[in-house]
């Protein structure tokens, strides 16, 4: 079962060489009187000799290939060799300048590079130890062809932004460090702060992405030509989580294990005097002084400032699932998620208007800082933050105990809201010490009357299921569908308009508010309403509803109040003038008899 198939045989018979790439540990290549080696270490390709150096992983793997699809396109038989003695000199391979070896287990004979053939595009070449010899494409010779340098990586570092858990960044202006915490970054040095996420990754991407334009020496030698003996600034990277110290017991002594991951430092040096669009860099890892894009030297200007966080609050929505409203002398809004919904929790569960609490969650997320104010927050009161005018909460809840967490909310952010500044408002995170200003409007998107809070749609009925109706205006109609589900009147007289009556039903049976404005005020006209309409939806009339609409607000709609919802709400003018439509038909005008005409 392990021997290749009839087609596969065929195709490994034309292949000039046959390998298993997977047990290829490294590759030899002998151009010259330069020889280069280049190893696999730790699953990644290294350059030995003649320099020791991180090597373009791109460029091997692009050789490997090659090889393996590499195919004979003729063959001269070693006794055609043997026969005529200068033909291996005819072809370049007596003594041939270009040699590819490779290093591992079940590894093939070292391959022998010799001169272009006539036919374009094709060469000839031998193994070792064989007069064999073939004609094949030029591919693999390009592949090979090269100085040194040139399996140089040119990419700085082989570590992805993603990777980066911490950085430390030396400037002339002091030293920073930073360190991700689950998905966001946090300054940790000169202060403690929340990070702008982009911008860190930003920063990180310019040493990530970077591409060496020279290399220009090793590090071990005299570094002040290049500016790197006292360098301007440097930027570590460190791809693992700072942590203590660990202690481990060992037998009846104690060792201390520190952090194992030194980072990857990068020095900032001097600009070449020639190329003045580079600069010179060590980079540790590699033992190497190169020169990158002067774009690089943004990073010494960078300050603590330039990479806070101006969003005003994180919330993880994966773990909200409360949210608690506190206003001064106003009972507290609790909003609770539940099965991906909104309820207020504070009112018994009653349904909340799902959409306006993502709204309130989107537009907290989104606001920003418009000022740092003060980054210890000493005089509380001088902003009215120690009495705060609103407060909002949000916090993770679980049902019960778990090896986790334990049962009941557990806030993780609470946002609190002080004086006015015109047109900004002094706000501060309870966990954080500073002081900060955000847009004033933002007060108005946190409605603080848990009446506010209620779901939009009023009524959840089907058209059919209104068995009674009763419109009261300046006079009340009243009418009562049949059981062959004909309508007649109870009060009024006259024909009954049916499509009338069925738009009517369709809009009260699915009625939804604009908006909640909170309790009911005088203003809102509706201890002497313009428009009643009671129905009930049982054929016994015991389950009776009703709704009144009041006097109209500033913004084209109308106050409104049904029985068994506390507050008043409003409803558009649209559906206003569905519910007043007029339900007595209007006779068809008679047409006016056809003139007489005399002879």
């Amino acid at each position: 079962m392990k021997q290749p198939s009839t087609g596969e045989a065929r195709r490994q018979a034309q292949n000039v060489v046959n390998f298993d790439r997977s047990k290829v540990d490294g590759i030899i290549i002998q151009n010259g009187d330069e020889k280069i080696e280049i190893r696999r270490r730790d699953n990644k390709w290294r350059l030995e000799i003649p320099i020791k150096d991180q090597a373009d992983a791109a460029l091997v793997e692009n050789l490997l290939s090659d090889l393996e699809t590499w195919q004979k396109e003729g063959t001269i038989p070693a006794k055609d060799i043997d026969a005529d003695k200068s033909k291996l000199n005819e072809y370049g391979l007596n003594r041939p300048k270009l040699k590819l070896k490779l290093i591992g287990s079940d590894r093939p004979p070292e391959i022998l590079f010799g001169k272009d053939a006539a036919l374009e595009g094709r060469m000839y070449v031998r193994f070792e130890n064989s007069k064999e010899t073939f004609l094949a494409k030029q591919s693999v010779k390009k592949d090979l062809d090269k100085k040194a340098e040139e399996f140089r990586d040119k990419k700085l570092t082989d570590v992805a932004t993603a990777q980066v858990r911490r950085i430390a960044l030396k400037t002339p202006a002091g030293e920073m460090e930073l360190e991700k915490k689950g998905d966001h970054w946090d300054i940790v040095k000169p202060l403690r702060a929340r990070a702008d996420d982009e911008k860190v990754g930003d920063l990180i991407a310019q040493v990530t992405t970077a591409r060496i334009q020279q290399f220009v020496a090793d590090d071990h030698g005299d570094l002040r030509p290049y500016g790197l003996a006292e360098p301007r600034g440097s930027i570590t990277l460190f791809s693992q989580e700072a942590r203590k110290d660990q202690k481990v017991e060992i037998a009846d002594s104690i060792k201390v294990f520190g952090q194992d991951d030194k980072g990857q430092m990068l020095q900032i040096g001097s600009v070449p005097e020639k190329e003045k669009d580079q600069v010179y860099v060590r980079f540790a890892p590699r033992g190497a002084v190169y020169t990158l894009p002067k774009k690089i030297e943004e990073a010494l200007n960078t300050k603590p400032a330039d990479l806070r966080d101006y969003h005003l609050v994180r919330i993880d929505t994966n773990v909200l699932d409360r949210i608690t409203i506190d206003v001064p002398g106003k009972d507290k809004t609790v909003l609770a998620r539940k099965d991906g919904n909104w309820t207020i929790a504070s009112r018994n569960n009653a349904p909340a208007d799902s959409r306006a609490v993502r709204r309130l969650i989107d537009a907290l997320q989104n606001a920003r800082v418009t000022r740092f104010v003060e980054d210890v927050a000493s005089n509380l009161p001088k902003y009215g933050l120690d009495k705060p005018r609103l407060q909002i909460t949000f916090s993770s809840f679980a049902s019960e105990n778990t090896a986790e967490t334990k049962a009941g909310e557990e806030p993780f952010a609470t946002l609190s809201f002080g004086k006015e500044d015109e047109d900004n408002v002094y706000a501060r995170l309870t966990d954080e010490p500073f002081v900060v200003t955000a847009h004033r409007g933002l007060l108005d998107q946190i409605p603080a009357d848990p009446l506010q809070w209620q779901e939009l749609s009023i009524f959840k009925l089907k058209p059919d299921q209104i068995h009674r109706l009763s419109i009261t205006t300046d006079k009340e109609l009243s009418l009562e569908r049949g059981e062959n589900n004909q309508w007649h009147w109870l009060k009024g007289t006259g024909q009954i308009d049916g499509n009338n009556v069925q738009s009517l039903l369709n809009t009260l049976s699915s009625l939804h508010a604009a908006r909640w404005l909170g309790a009911i005020k005088p203003q809102d006209g509706l201890e002497k309403p313009q428009l009643t309409l009671a129905f009930t939806t049982s054929s016994d009339d015991k389950t009776p509803h009703r709704l009144i609409i009041g006097a109209p607000a500033n913004d084209g709609t109308w106050y409104a109040h049904v029985d068994g919802r506390e507050g008043t709400f409003t409803i558009s003018n649209s559906d206003l003038n569905s519910l007043r439509l007029p339900l007595v038909a209007q006779p068809s005008p008679t047409p006016s008899p056809a003139p007489s005409i005399t002879p």
